[in-house]
C-alpha cells in the first residue's frame, strides 16, 4: 500500500515522537517501578495522540483507522507499553461512547478523554468469563433512578489509575449467554468501587492491570450506555477496532525486533566476520522482514476497508490480530536467537520485546478466539 503525503507525514510525526520522547531512561523506569507515568501521558495528550480517532467535535483529531494503526505501530516499535497509553481512549475505552453514547455522554466523558484529562478503561473480562465473555456474572439491578452493580472484573488494563470504566453487567438474568447484558459508565471513585492489587506480569510493565470489584455500586440511569440489555453487541463491535489496534501493536513490536536484529547482526563478529555474513542469520532476517511486511499490508488495507464500511471488516480485523500476533511471537523468538546469550540479558531491547510480544496472542481475544471469528464468518 502506497501512503499519500499526509499519511507519510503522520507516520513521520509518530516515529519522531517515539524516538525522541520514549527514552531508555523512561523505559527502564517503567520496567523498574511498573507504575503509570503521568508525565509522558500528558505529553502524548498535548500532541493530540489520545484523540487521534475521536471526532473533532469531541476534542479529538477525527483521524481514520489507518492513522490510528500507524500511531500504535510506530509507538510500539519503540515501546509496546507506551503504545497502550495512546491506544485506550481511541479504542476500547472511547469506542463504546463513540458507537452509542448520547450527546451528553460524549461531551461529558469522551471529550476529556480525547484531551488526556481523564482516562477511561474497558471492563468486560471476569474470572470465569474471558474468551467466553457472554458468561458475564456481574449484575446490575434497577432501583429507582439507579442501577446497583455487583461483581468482579479481572485483567482490566489501566484500572488502578482510571477515572472511569465501561462496565458490562447482566441486566436481564432471564436471558441466556450474551443476551441481556448492558453497558454502564462507572466513575471509579463511586462508593463500592475498588481495585485489586496490580498484577505481576511477564511483560507490558508500566501499564498496571488489576481487578475491579463492584459492591452495591449505585450508577445513575443517565450513565447507562446504549440500549438496555443490548450491550454485548457493542462490546464485540468495539473489539473489532481493538483487534486492529493490537495487530498494529504486534506489528510495531516485530519491527522493533527486526531493527535491533539487523543492527546487532552487522556489529557482532564471530569467526572473524559480522554474523550478518552467515546465511543462517541473514535468512532469518529475510524471513522476519517478509512476515512483517505481509502483516503491515494486511493491517493497512483492513484499516481502509473498515472505514469504507466493508461488511467483511470484522473477519479481516480478526485475521489481522491472528496473523500479526503469531508473526510477532515468531519474530521476537528469532530476534533473541540472533542475539544469542545477549538476547537473554535485560540490557538488550529484544529481551523486553520478547516478553511484551507474548501478550499479543492473548489479550483482546486469544488467537483461538480469532480463529473462531474467522471460521464463523466463513462457514455461516
Amino acid at each position: 500500500m502506497i501512503l499519500n503525503e499526509k499519511q507519510r507525514m503522520l507516520r513521520k510525526l509518530y516515529r519522531q515522537f517515539a524516538e525522541t520522547e520514549f527514552t531508555d531512561e523512561l523505559l527502564d523506569r517503567l520496567e523498574e517501578t511498573g507504575e503509570f507515568d503521568r508525565v509522558i501521558h500528558d505529553k502524548m495528550a498535548k500532541y493530540g495522540f489520545m484523540g487521534v480517532k475521536i471526532p473533532v467535535e469531541y476534542g479529538g483529531s477525527g483521524g481514520d483507522s489507518l492513522a490510528y494503526a500507524m500511531m500504535v505501530e510506530e509507538f510500539a516499535r519503540v515501546s509496546p507499553v507506551l503504545s497502550i497509553y495512546a491506544n485506550t481512549s481511541n479504542s476500547l475505552g472511547g469506542g463504546p461512547l463513540m458507537f452509542c453514547g448520547t450527546e451528553e455522554q460524549k461531551r461529558k466523558y469522551l471529550t476529556p478523554c480525547a484531551k488526556g484529562e481523564k482516562i477511561i478503561v474497558f471492563a468486560l473480562t471476569e474470572p470465569g468469563a474471558g474468551s467466553d465473555a457472554g458468561g458475564t456474572l456481574t449484575t446490575a439491578a434497577q432501583d429507582g433512578d439507579c442501577f446497583v452493580l455487583n461483581g468482579r472484573k479481572t485483567f482490566i488494563s489501566g484500572a488502578p489509575f482510571a477515572d472511569y470504566a465501561i462496565v458490562y453487567a447482566k441486566t436481564d438474568p432471564a436471558q441466556k449467554g450474551s443476551k441481556g447484558i448492558s453497558m454502564f459508565i462507572v466513575d471509579m471513585k463511586l462508593p463500592g468501587v475498588s481495585c485489586g492489587k496490580p498484577e505481576h506480569k511477564m511483560g507490558i510493565i508500566g501499564y498496571p492491570t488489576s481487578d475491579v470489584i463492584l459492591e452495591d455500586v449505585r450508577v445513575h440511569k443517565a450513565d447507562l450506555l446504549g440500549p438496555l440489555h443490548k450491550g454485548f453487541a457493542t462490546a464485540m463491535k468495539t473489539l473489532d477496532g481493538g483487534r486492529l489496534g493490537m495487530a498494529a501493536q504486534a506489528l510495531g513490536i516485530a519491527q522493533g525486533c527486526l531493527d535491533e536484529s539487523v543492527k546487532y547482526a552487522k556489529d557482532r563478529k564471530q569467526f572473524g566476520k559480522p554474523i550478518a555474513k552467515f546465511q543462517a542469520i541473514s535468512f532469518m532476517i529475510a524471513d522476519m522482514a517478509t512476515e512483517i511486511e505481509a502483516a503491515r499490508q494486511l493491517i493497512y488495507s483492513t484499516a481502509v476497508r473498515k472505514d469504507a464500511g466493508d461488511p467483511e471488516s470484522s473477519k479481516l480485523c480478526a485475521m489481522c490480530k491472528l496473523y500479526a500476533a503469531e508473526m510477532c511471537n515468531r519474530v521476537a523468538y528469532k530476534a533473541v536467537q540472533i542475539h544469542g546469550g545477549y538476547g537473554y540479558i535485560k540490557e538488550y531491547k529484544v529481551e523486553r520485546f520478547y516478553r511484551d510480544a507474548r501478550i499479543t496472542s492473548i489479550y483482546e481475544g486469544t488467537s483461538q478466539v480469532q480463529q473462531m471469528v474467522i471460521s464463523g464468518n466463513l462457514l455461516k
